[in-house]
């Protein structure tokens, strides 16, 4: 120990060891072992030195341990004899709620969304899969009611808490997922409801022209397999519907271009499972596509299957009696060229509009490069559309803040997508790719 500067514990490990051990050890082995203590020493030294260093380290630690051994949590508090309920033990905050067209849902906090400076660049706000894009984003808060229509005409509720909090960027989850929907029912709409008033109203409308107006109040109730909204035909399906004051003035397009445009006041209310009544009088192979409520000074864009457009001021709609024929909206002898309609929406020169092909080919254009025209003209090419494929879908894009930051920005109707100029063939959506026009 004097000669060698031994420890006991040292010196006895030595004596523990049996000749033949002894004899085995090589000098290079040990000075090895000697370099690496060397270096793990150091190591050591400088995390205690460094506190930064060593945060970074416990960091890393413990997100080893997290991906190893993380799961999420698998119990539930339930309500005991009444005494509290589990909203009582979710704090109430705002978020912005997004859905896509294939059905994907997902909640963030609403500041997520901040206003920016107009010319921003725009943020992420959702990667979404190929030939999907956002279409509704409503603001609410987690203690208030959300409300999904389906194309067979049923209603489902349930608290914004409810839908599962994702990432800015995550494409959300599948609807199905806590919506107990059948096979093929997709969502139509969705509209955030804080309390369901009496003096409000929800407006449905079908494929074959029926419509339907309902107190909101006739839809508090606790089932959470789904409510009848309207009963429909074996061939019908729900088109649209939307929240109204019971004063509003509808406009119903179809297919085949004809428009009606009538007062709420002309639909009575009626319970939550009655067919409605006729709004339109179609024919022979013609459906509607759209339903809006209108104000003055709005613009109404008609989209065809070939990608042809125009706005076309709401003023130019006469108000006539609901029930009857309709009147034109589009240039019916053009149809061979221009294809039927796919859709009409509400739009001011500030709005960004998308429009989706049949190969999943997106395009998004500003409102303001569509031409306005008459009620009867033929429009203008918005959109190139390859031969055998056709425009089946559009949606109203978020429009890019233009006032100063605010603390809370309005949030409107969403969709993403890349953006061209008018009369573009668009891109293929790059659910990976940062949208640089998209600014929430």
């Amino acid at each position: 120990m004097k000669k060698f500067g031994l420890s006991d514990v040292q010196a006895q490990a030595i004596l523990d060891m049996q000749l033949r051990r002894l004899q085995g050890l090589e000098r290079e082995k040990i000075e090895a072992e000697y370099e690496e203590l060397i270096k793990k020493i150091a190591y050591y030294n400088s995390l205690l030195e460094n506190e930064r260093l060593l945060m970074g380290v416990i960091k890393q630690e413990l997100l080893e341990i997290k991906e190893k051994y993380g799961d999420p949590r698998r119990t539930k508090i339930i309500r005991d004899e009444g005494e509290f309920e589990e909203e009582d033990l979710v704090e109430e905050e705002s978020v912005a709620i997004t859905l896509t067209h294939l059905g994907y849902i997902k909640r963030v906090p609403a500041d997520t969304y901040r206003a920016q400076r107009r010319g921003g660049r725009g943020i992420t706000g959702i990667t979404t899969r190929e030939n999907d894009f956002v279409k509704d984003l409503v603001m609410t808060s987690t203690h208030d009611y959300l409300m999904f229509f389906t194309n067979t005409g049923k209603a489902h509720k349930i608290k914004a808490y409810e839908v599962p909090e994702a990432a800015r960027t995550a494409k959300g989850t599948p609807a199905i997922n806590f919506l107990n929907l059948l096979q093929r029912e997709r969502i139509t709409a969705m509209i955030p409801v804080k309390e369901f008033s009496s003096e409000k109203f929800l407006v449905a409308v079908t494929k074959s022209g029926m419509i339907k107006k309902t107190s909101l109040d006739n839809f508090d109730t606790k089932r959470s397999t789904g409510l009848i909204a309207i009963s429909l035909h074996d061939d019908d399906s729900l088109i649209g519907i939307k929240e109204s004051t019971g004063n509003n003035i509808i406009i119903i397009v179809t297919k085949k271009g004809k428009y009606i445009s009538f007062s709420e006041r002309d639909v009575r209310p009626m319970g939550r499972t009655a067919a409605g009544v006729r709004a339109i009088k179609l024919e022979k192979d013609d459906e509607v596509v759209s339903m809006e409520l209108v104000e003055a000074g709005q613009q109404l864009l008609v989209v065809t299957e070939n990608g042809f457009g125009k706005r076309t001021p709401v003023e130019d709609y006469k108000v006539q009696v609901r029930g009857g024929k309709g009147v034109l909206t589009y240039d019916k002898a053009k149809f061979k060229r221009t294809g039927n309609l796919i859709g009409a929406m509400v739009v001011d020169k500030k709005d960004e509009v998308l429009l989706i092909n049949s190969d999943g080919i997106i395009i998004r254009i500003r409102a303001e490069e569509v031409s306005v025209l008459g009620r009867t003209t033929q429009g203008v090419k918005i959109m190139r559309v390859e031969e055998g494929t056709r425009i089946v879908a559009m949606a109203k894009a978020i429009r890019d803040e233009e006032d100063e930051p605010e603390e809370q920005p309005e949030l409107k109707k969403a969709a993403k997508g890349g953006k061209s100029g008018k009369g573009g063939k668009g891109a293929k959506k790059d659910s990976g790719e940062e949208d640089e026009q998209l600014t929430f």
